[in-house]
This record gives structure tokens, C-alpha cells and sequence, in this order.
């Protein structure tokens, strides 16, 4: 069944910018969290809260009548969807524990770059030369956070760049399923299949999950928590966002999350760039500016072009 949605580019960048505050704060609960609980153990906390809130949500919402339910149009999306995500999941998790939270979502800005390339080729649609420079632009600004001979190029790097790897088709598929699917089930799929997908990762592992939660600090639970909640917030303005946007449009807000892990891996960790990271973040905030007034301005001829053709109608 599809699941029409008027487009509104401004309410879609405002999820994306949000959504990079949610993860943002999560990757540094997470790197906080690995010194105490095993990765494993977070990681199936973070998808069993999104399954779990998300089969709530929709069993509550079949009552009412028209409410989204459990039926997927496309299970093999869904699938896919999921283990994409999970296998991201798994990858950034485990590289957080080595690598500073800022430096890490820098590396990570590799993946607009990748999505808009995605976008073009697999959902066709028309990425201007402008938009590319935008992008390439804030690909630059990441890279001169991250300049080689910072010492951030070691066998950890590879973590980060596997994990942007999946995300970007992830992305993709995220763009491609947002108006076939309602977003809540898409949503509760994605959680079902990394929770369940983790429960037997964690049935094969040394790792006990029952033991571990019974003995963690309540802190750490309420931790745990926060990480499934702000996972699970976070990615479902993911996919309401594509519904209301472009691609193209979103990715340069993608961003934002950038300065939004330097806010929060200071305030936790009291870490902060040096003055070449504060030029790449330089860099990165003028292609955000730049791609938010040129919305501006493409908004503007859309209104300008419908008028018009209103005009003609009435002296028709």
C-alpha cells in the first residue's frame, strides 16, 4: 500500500537537523556505556526498544480505524532494511570504543557523498551541479578534520568506513521504501530484525544477557534506555523525512550532525578539535548555509512557476 505525503522540504530538513541531535547524543552514550556493558549488550537494547515501542504504537493504532498495522507491503525491503541498519550498528558501535565521537562522525560524512551518487544512479533523480559542489564541499570540510598524519588513520578507521558503507544503502533504501510503506511499520520491522537478529548473536556469544542486565547499574540501565529511545527517535525522523524531501535535498543537513558531536563529545568527554577541526567545521556550516538558502530560492520559483499557471487558467 502506498503512503502519500505532501512535500514540505522545510519540515524534512528540521527532522534531518533533530535526527543528528538524537545521534549524536547516542554515539557518545554509547562510547560512555562500552566501558560497562558489552556492545552486544547495548546494541540489542537499542533495536529491542525501537521493536518494542513501535509493536505498541501500531497494536494501539489497529484499533482506530484507517491505523497503520503489521502487514508489510514488501517484507524483502524490510528485511533488507533492517539488516542494513544492523550491520551499520554493529560496525559504528564497536568502533566508537577507539575512536573520539567528533572523528568518528567526521569520517561518517562520507555517506551523503555516497547517498547522493546512490540517489542519482538507483532512484533517479536529477542532482544539480550545485547540490554536488554542496555535498563535495562538506565531504571536504569532514576531510580536514580527519587530514591524514592526525593520527586517526589506523586499523579503526576501517569500522567507521564499513559502517558508512551500509548506511548509505541504507539510505537509499530508506528513500525508495518511505512512499510504499507506512513509516511506523517500516519502523518496527527495522527494530524487529536487529533485535531478533541479536538475540541469536548473543545466544552464540560468551555474553549473558540476562545476567548482565540483572547486575548492571541502574544508571546503565536507564542508559540503555536512553540509547533504544533516542535510536528509535532519531530513525524514524530518518524516514518521515524522505517523505516530505528529496535525497539531494536532505543530504547536506546531514551535516549538522557533525557540529552536534563536538557539542556533545565536549560536554561528556571534554574533548574538542583542534584549529584545523574548527576550520573543517568551518567549511562544513557554510555548505549547510548555502544549501539552505538555495531551498529558499527553489521554493520560491515553485511558487512563482504555480502562480503563473494559475494566471493562465483564469484568462483560459
Amino acid at each position: 500500500m502506498s503512503v502519500a505525503a505532501v512535500p514540505h522540504p522545510a519540515l524534512g530538513i528540521a527532522l534531518v537537523v533533530t535526527m543528528t541531535a538524537c545521534f549524536a547524543t547516542m554515539d557518545s552514550t554509547v562510547k560512555y556505556l562500552g566501558a560497562f556493558v558489552p556492545v552486544l549488550v547495548i546494541l540489542w537494547a537499542r533495536y529491542s526498544v525501537q521493536a518494542a515501542s513501535m509493536g505498541l504504537w501500531l497494536a494501539r493504532a489497529r484499533r482506530r480505524a484507517g491505523g497503520p498495522g503489521f502487514r508489510a507491503a514488501h517484507p524483502r525491503f524490510q528485511l533488507a532494511r533492517g539488516a542494513l541498519l544492523l550491520t551499520s550498528s554493529l560496525f559504528s558501535f564497536f568502533g566508537l570504543q577507539h575512536l573520539p565521537v567528533a572523528e568518528f562522525t567526521a569520517i561518517n560524512m562520507l555517506t551523503p557523498v555516497a547517498v547522493t551518487l546512490m540517489a542519482g544512479w538507483f532512484l533517479h533523480e536529477r542532482v544539480s551541479r550545485v547540490r554536488w559542489a554542496l555535498v563535495i564541499g562538506g565531504l571536504a570540510g569532514a576531510l580536514i578534520m580527519i587530514r591524514p598524519g592526525s593520527g586517526l588513520f589506523g586499523w579503526a578507521v576501517l569500522l567507521p568506513l564499513a559502517g558508512m558503507a551500509s548506511y548509505a544503502c541504507f539510505q537509499v533504501l530508506t528513500s525508495k521504501l518511505a512512499g510504499l510503506e507506512n513509516p511506523f511499520t517500516t519502523h518496527f520491522y527495522t527494530g524487529l530484525t536487529g533485535s531478533l537478529a541479536l538475540s541469536a548473536l548473543l545466544a552464540a556469544s560468551s555474553v549473558e544477557l540476562a545476567p548482565t542486565l540483572r547486575d548492571a547499574a541502574p544508571q546503565h540501565l536507564a542508559l540503555l534506555l536512553l540509547i533504544g529511545t533516542l535510536g528509535t527517535s532519531g530513525h524514524l525522523m530518518l524516514v518521515l523525512a524522505f517523505r516530505l524531501a528529496p535525497t539531494a535535498t536532505l543530504m547536506p543537513f546531514m551535516y549538522a550532525q557533525l557540529g552536534m558531536a563536538v557539542i556533545v563529545g565536549w560536554l561528556v568527554f571534554r574533548q574538542a578539535p583542534d584549529s584545523w577541526g574548527w576550520v573543517g567545521m568551518a567549511v562544513i556550516a557554510a555548505c549547510g548555509a548555502a544549501s539552505a538558502w538555495l531551498n529558499v530560492r527553489e521554493a520560491a520559483q515553485r511558487q512563482q512557476a504555480l502562480s503563473a499557471v494559475s494566471v493562465d487558467s483564469i484568462v483560459d
